[in-house]
């Protein structure tokens, strides 16, 4: 016989069967020997010998299989020898070159490559964005502060009026004072710029008598702005913004929406093509809550698009870049091509050792052990392959100024290069030193989500019991997702103290439940679920070492050892 190679996917022992003619025990040994070749979730659906002697089958003892039975049960055993081997076993086996870790190797690079390219000029592109509309605030908002967003208001109804109408002059003082180069843009209304109010149809407030009548159907009453200098008009026709009156005791909020025009230069140090933008501005005076606090905000959304007649003397050749591209579509639709081939050959190579097991031995496969033959690395390359092609189709037509989902496209790209690295992970569990981390986490996983199940009830418990109570006195119990990343961070250490002082005193009850709540919370996350959580994978790992190693487990789809 030949003594088998131990596999990361397959058997500890794949023997060739031994040589027949071994007489009346013949029969009674051939499923031993078929059930040496197969993995040990496979092996164990085998009847045993003592089963197959109180069975219906021939008696222990009858005469030998025909010949033609050996020989498929015996091309069947290599078949399954040679599939659950590693590419370096293949390769000494077989002489079979690993062409599919060369070509993810080369993927790696490549695609590795290309998200640094695309991720350079995604940064030129948000940096552009994020700078324009800090300038915009300081335009267009007076007195405005870096980082004064959630405090910029307003308490009067002069002071009111007089942002108002700061915004408006600003913005028809455009050309003549900001440093950047702007072009104004015409609205769908006909003008440049909309100053609009919403307020209720109906509305009488009398605190004093605690009476209100109240119309809830809002209107929308709009001015419209040019910067263009109209010719003076009659006092009763004059609608310039100077005499637009604001009704404050049914006031819902005032909006200033305009566009503006710009290019984006700095893209020519990558050797690219400028880009054409239109940046959407709306800055809003928010009234809704009615407590004497006007709110204002500005808020930019910017559209890309393509360029009038570019010229760029010496620069703006970006054919290496689509050829570039183009070779990372070929090469990642060549390794969805390999890829998906194997998952085929393994669900061919399955359902014909299902047919034989069950025409052999009268028993089913069951899931599990089917499953091994789904091989879950290359279901994670083939969708990394599709994401990545997808994401390039993209990336071209970014570039080409077809298309201006810079999200989506780095989303893709992102993902899918977290995918590549991943999967490079395959290839180091063929060495033993190299395997320790992913066995553990594969051993551990099954106990840490039900241990994780049951700590996330006690942790949404504390979630929406921190937004109900603490939310109106704490600043970061706001939102659940706020109350979320503020326990989250907790139970890293991180920001405790904080936590702790910004916690309002205006209600002693309410800081007294604060202080439970906190301290319980730190308590209960810190010294045990942490602890506990660290004991299960620790005792995975000194589990795998008692068994003997970390070499020969299946780490996408568990049941070989």
């Amino acid at each position: 016989g030949v003594v088998g190679v131990a596999t990361p996917r397959g058997p500890r022992v794949l023997a060739a069967a031994p040589p027949s003619g071994h007489g009346p025990g013949g029969t009674g040994s051939r499923p031993r020997r078929l059930l040496t070749a197969l993995p040990a979730g496979v092996r164990a659906v085998f009847p045993s010998e003592t089963e197959r002697l109180l069975g219906r089958g021939p008696a222990y003892g009858a005469t030998e299989a025909p010949a033609a039975a050996a020989a498929e049960e015996e091309e069947l055993r290599r078949r399954l020898k040679y599939f659950f081997m590693s590419p370096c076993d293949k390769y000494r086996a077989r002489g079979r070159r690993p062409v599919k870790l060369a070509l993810q190797l080369a993927k790696i690079l490549l695609v590795t490559v290309q998200l640094i390219l695309f991720g350079l000029s995604n940064q030129m592109v948000v940096t552009f964005k994020e700078e324009n509309t800090v300038a915009f605030k300081h335009l267009f908002l007076k007195g405005y502060a870096d980082g004064a967003d959630d405090s910029y208001a307003v308490y009067t109804q002069r002071d009111l009026y007089d942002r108002v109408f700061y915004a408006l002059e600003k913005y028809l003082a455009i050309p003549n004072e900001t440093v950047g180069r702007y072009a104004y843009v015409k609205g769908g209304n006909g003008s440049a710029l909309a100053l609009c109010q919403r307020y209720y149809r109906k509305g009488r407030i009398d605190p004093a008598n605690d009476t209100f009548n109240i119309d809830p159907e809002v209107v929308t009453d709009c001015l419209g702005v040019d910067p263009e200098d109209p010719q003076p008009l009659p006092p009763e026709l004059d609608r310039t913004y100077k005499n637009f009156t604001l009704k404050f005791h049914k006031l819902i909020n005032v909006t200033i929406r305009f566009k503006l025009k710009a290019i984006n230069i700095q893209t020519i140090i990558n050797n690219e093509i400028p880009d054409c933008y239109t940046f959407t501005i709306t800055i809003t005076f928010d009234n809704k809550a009615h407590s004497g606090r006007v709110k204002i905000r500005l808020d930019n959304r910017a559209d890309i698009q393509e360029c009038k007649d570019p010229s760029v003397f010496g620069r703006g050749d970006n054919s290496f870049r689509l050829f570039f591209d183009v070779v990372v579509i070929l090469v990642c639709s060549l390794s969805f091509v390999l890829c998906a081939r194997s998952i085929v050959r393994g669900l061919m190579l399955q359902h014909e050792f299902s047919r034989f097991f069950e025409r052999r031995y009268n028993q089913s496969v069951c899931l599990s052990d089917r499953m091994e033959f789904l091989n879950g690395w290359y279901i994670l390359l083939v969708i990394s392959d599709v994401l990545t092609v997808l994401g390039t189709i993209m990336k071209i037509g970014i570039e080409s100024k077809n298309f201006a989902s810079y999200d989506v496209c780095s989303i893709l790209l992102g993902t899918s290069t977290l995918l590549v690295w991943v999967g490079v992970i395959r290839y180091l569990t063929f060495f033993q030193k190299y395997n320790i981390l992913i066995v553990t986490l594969r051993v551990a996983l099954p106990n840490v989500i039900r241990f994780c199940c049951c700590v996330a009830v006690i942790y949404l418990g504390y979630c929406f019991c921190g937004w109900i109570v603490l939310g109106p006195y704490h600043v970061k119990f706001r939102s659940l997702s706020m109350v979320s990343e503020c326990l989250f961070s907790l139970i890293n250490g991180d920001d405790m103290f904080v936590t702790f002082a910004e916690m309002q005193q205006n209600s002693y009850l309410v800081w007294l439940f604060s202080q439970i709540y906190l301290y319980t919370f730190i308590s209960l996350f810190i010294y045990m679920v942490l602890s506990l959580f660290i004991a299960l994978i620790t005792g995975s790992y000194e589990t795998i070492k008692v068994r003997g190693g970390f070499f020969g487990y299946n780490l996408i789809f568990p049941g070989i050892i």
